[in-house]
């Protein structure tokens, strides 16, 4: 009874709307999800370009980024032949990038552990982690308005729109804003 659908919709608490419910179809997608061990808050994206490392040079220190694809190897200096000292397995994990040498990016991870990791695995959207426990996602920039959807600890998302206090959030179309004290990732633009 492990991966009944009663259970299966526990996981996804984060997912609800401001009445309470889980989407049905949601539900279904986000069921599958689940049931194949995937954890809450990765998400597919669909075919995106990605960014050359030229282009990615020309950005001013630091940066933020996010993963490309994965697995992603993080490497104690920057060449193929270091040291692996992570390996992640979430897509769109947000990154800071705080050096740049050749082809290789030394990045920050939400942990706080550094190391190297090539520019062909980031890309240059910018998302964000959930910190601190559940968070409400708001209609507006605005503490006082209603609460679209609560997000985990845990959940990444795309961000946009951000000003000092908040940014819009987007969860595979489960958007709102969030204070950006209850994220970890983008919190202005580039």
């Amino acid at each position: 009874m492990a991966n009944s659908p009663k259970n299966t919709a526990k996981r996804f608490d984060w997912l609800r709307g401001a009445d309470g419910r889980l989407p049905v179809a949601t539900l279904g997608a986000l069921g599958a999800l689940a049931l194949t061990g995937l954890l809450v808050g990765s998400y597919a994206v669909g075919s995106l370009s990605l960014p050359t490392a030229q282009a990615q040079s020309s950005r001013p220190i630091p940066y933020w980024a996010s993963l490309a694809q994965v697995p992603a190897r993080m490497r104690k200096g920057p060449s193929g032949d270091m040291p692996v000292i992570w390996e992640y397995h979430r897509r769109d994990l947000p990154l800071q990038v705080v050096a740049i040498y050749q082809n290789w990016r030394k990045v920050r991870d939400p942990d706080g552990v550094e190391g190297w990791m090539n520019a062909r695995l980031l890309k240059a959207q910018t998302t964000a982690i959930v910190i601190g426990g559940r968070r409400p996602m708001h209609a507006s920039p605005d503490a006082t308005s209603a609460i679209s959807y609560h997000a985990e600890a845990g959940v990444v998302g795309r961000t946009s729109d951000c000003t000092a206090d908040w940014c819009y959030f987007d969860v595979n179309g489960r958007s709102g804003w969030i204070a950006t004290s209850h994220i970890w990732g983008a919190r202005t633009a580039d």
